[in-house]
């Protein structure tokens, strides 16, 4: 749930109502199908949208892994929001609404029954009202939220889509201690990590430290940070490190984790 409303809120519309349609697997749990009938429940009610809608199908055994939860939804663009990914400018500033890499982690941890010394949950969350004080606080040109392929993926299609340069920052990117170690410990980078409650926005230059502002004035927002900037063409992503230097940051190739969202 928390990923349709994302997908809307980062077009800077306003999610009102969501369908789910349930494939289960014979045989599946009636207290698992509950936990997961719950849980959508709560994740509605905490993005304020309307659940109207959905479809229930049963296939046989070993045909859904299951159970498959398929969303859509519904939202509303104000007047005068005009975002896109072909809008970044030299210039303007990355920001990142929260810490990278913490879905993923918690994901591939449980899957592969590792346990770390602190807790690593997942960052889903719906993101409606942080992108709404953002852009109440300035010019955001665009949002996206990094899920598949993390921030440094994103990073990459929105340079290829504006075809400008970008440099990202290592040490201004915010990653969780506990993450990060497992990143270490997994032999991943949090960059390419899976996110599900952390947004990429591209912001004017002027404006960046008051949309910031606007983004940490929220729970979900409050290790928000700028990352990087915009610079001129040809589209390309470098990551600059700790000693100064700079790599280049290319899209992911393969997936870290298979597709759940």
């Amino acid at each position: 749930m928390n990923g349709t409303v994302n997908d809307l809120a980062m077009m800077g519309a306003t999610p009102l109502f969501l369908s789910a349609a349930l494939i289960l697997e014979e045989g599946l749990p009636m207290e698992q199908l509950g936990t997961v009938v719950a849980s959508i429940a709560a994740a509605c009610d905490r993005a304020s949208v309307a659940l109207v809608t959905g479809d229930t199908k049963v296939v046989e055994r070993g045909r859904a892994d299951g159970l498959y939860v398929t969303t859509s939804g519904v939202g509303v663009v104000p007047d005068g929001v005009d975002l896109g990914p072909e809008r970044a400018r030299p210039g303007d500033r990355i920001v990142v609404t929260g810490p990278v890499g913490s879905h993923g982690v918690a994901v591939m941890s449980r899957r592969a029954g590792i346990e770390f010394d602190a807790d690593v949950v997942s960052d889903s969350a719906p993101l409606t009202e942080v992108v709404q004080a953002m852009l109440a606080a300035g010019e955001v040109r665009c949002f996206r939220d990094a899920t598949r392929g993390g921030l440094a993926s994103v990073l990459n299609e929105l340079a290829e889509a504006s075809i400008v340069s970008m440099t990202a920052v290592e040490a201004d990117v915010p990653v969780l201690p506990p993450v990060r170690a497992a990143c270490e410990m997994l032999g991943l980078d949090p960059l390419y990590v899976a996110n599900e409650g952390v947004a990429v926005a591209i912001v004017a230059r002027d404006d960046a430290e008051a949309v910031l502002e606007a983004a940490r004035s929220h729970e979900l927002g409050r290790h928000a940070a700028i990352v990087g900037e915009v610079g001129e063409p040809p589209a390309k992503v470098r990551l600059r490190s700790g000693l100064g230097a700079t790599r280049p940051l290319l899209m992911l190739a393969g997936d870290q984790l298979p597709r759940i969202c």
